[in-house]
């Protein structure tokens, strides 16, 4: 296949969306060796067919704040690929969401659910909304009224959002209300929700805990642990809250957390009552990160994002292109022999080869950080069977599900040339059980 052709057409077809080009050129060319050995993927045009979305929704979302103003949003979902089961992916709420945002996480999703091993497709969706500085009406009239549209293209059989950035339980609930009051149904249509009404323990952890835990097993392969290492995180949402506890639990030192104003360097560890101050900061307060700072005296650093700090691993938890080129050359400078990506895309493709000529050990994102939505999956697992499970039994499928997909991504690098090599392992584990389905279920 000639890459460059492929790319422009890609571009032709899809202007502007510069977030969704980058994910699907890592992606072509993780998988040349598979083409190359297998012809029958691309004679069935697989490629093509898999960066095409097979549905694409755009829709108004109007609403009125405290003060009776009313305001018109855009809000999106992309029906990716279903080839091995109903569509699977978060919604995310924030400014800078538009369709490459969407297409970009959807296209992700694809490889990411692949992985799980877990019977889910590709999707995504989201809008433009921005929850930060709204009353909990406001986030519930606009909740409601996004909703209201989305619920006719959503079902347990079809498709099942969750949350991404922006949405959190309380958006999730009242999503749910609303669905359920349009449906007159009370389906698992919707993961992360509330314990009492459905949703699974273990699932507001799932995500940096597998990224913790995708990092314990490459840090195995040389057999190292987490155990007296250094960590640096990025974010200070849920992703980046639990992979916090989780590293506390395994050994380690967390000494950084950041927001969109800033980051904290806290060199004696966020632990304790600290992490129980960030847990009420951000869930409840909805506070920024410099309050942590003033309370617990350490050095807080206005505009500026982490990765200067020395550390053994570091945690990018936050959102897409974190990590640039020059942040990249400064983590294996000061000695960081590991990176695993808690949100989706954080590190620039030219970041990614730096590490991965570095000899870093990198765990991509759709490898990594894909314990949430296979957590989300055991949720529907268990709305299905209407038992549920307990937090040891889900963190150790979890658990489970991490190590696997660890040990499927090596291997697939392996076997195709590339050891070692996660981001092209991940691909192309997570392409080949995609494509297989593809072909068996002919032109549709």
């Amino acid at each position: 296949m000639d890459i460059e052709e492929f790319m422009n057409n890609v571009i032709a077809r899809n202007p502007g969306e510069k977030e969704f080009h980058q994910a699907v050129k890592e992606v072509v060319e993780s998988v040349q060796p598979v083409l190359k050995k297998h012809p029958e993927y691309e004679n069935a045009k697989i490629l093509e067919r898999m960066v095409e979305p097979e549905r694409q929704i755009v829709f108004r979302v109007p609403w009125m704040d405290d003060n009776g103003e009313v305001h018109v949003n855009r809000g999106f979902r992309i029906e990716f690929n279903s080839a091995i089961g109903p569509y699977k992916g978060g919604l995310r709420f924030h400014p800078s969401v538009y369709i490459g945002i969407i297409k970009f996480l959807g296209f992700e999703q694809i490889f990411k659910n692949s992985l799980t091993g877990l019977p889910i497709g590709g999707g995504k969706g989201g809008c433009d909304f921005n929850p930060k500085g709204k009353s909990d009406m406001e986030v519930m009239r606009f909740c409601q009224s996004f909703m209201s549209e989305l619920f006719r293209h959503i079902g347990p059989n079809t498709d099942i959002p969750a949350g991404d950035i922006g949405v959190g339980g309380r958006e999730i609930g009242f999503m749910f209300g609303q669905y359920k009051k349009l449906k007159n149904s009370y389906d698992s249509v919707l993961t992360g929700k509330g314990l009492n009404w459905g949703g699974s323990l273990v699932r507001p952890e799932a995500t940096g805990y597998g990224a913790v835990y995708f990092a314990e097993e490459m840090l195995k392969t040389r057999n190292e642990a987490f155990e007296g290492k250094t960590v640096v995180v990025s974010g200070s949402g849920n992703v980046a809250q639990y992979a916090v506890q989780k590293v506390n639990q395994l050994g380690g030192k967390c000494v950084t957390l950041s927001d969109s104003s800033g980051y904290i360097h806290d060199p004696e560890g966020i632990t304790g009552e600290k992490w129980d101050f960030i847990m009420e900061l951000k869930n409840v307060k909805r506070g920024r990160i410099r309050e942590y700072a003033e309370k617990f005296g350490c050095e807080y650093f206005e505009g500026m994002r982490p990765w200067g700090i020395k550390c053994d691993v570091a945690l990018p938890c936050a959102t897409q292109n974190e990590i640039s080129l020059e942040e990249a050359k400064t983590l294996v400078a000061n000695g960081c022999i590991a990176v695993s990506e808690g949100a989706n895309m954080p590190t620039v493709p030219e970041a990614v080869d730096y590490f991965v000529e570095s000899k870093i050990l990198f765990g991509p994102a759709k490898a990594a950080n894909a314990g949430g939505v296979a957590t989300s999956a055991l949720e529907m697992a268990q709305n299905h069977v209407g038992i549920p499970w307990s937090f040891e039994k889900v963190d150790e499928e979890l658990h489970q599900i991490m190590i696997n997909i660890h040990k499927n991504s090596w291997d697939a690098a392996k076997k195709y040339g590339h050891e070692g090599n996660l981001v092209i392992g991940a691909n192309i584990a997570g392409f080949l059980k995609v494509a297989d389905s593809m072909l068996d279920q002919g032109l549709v």
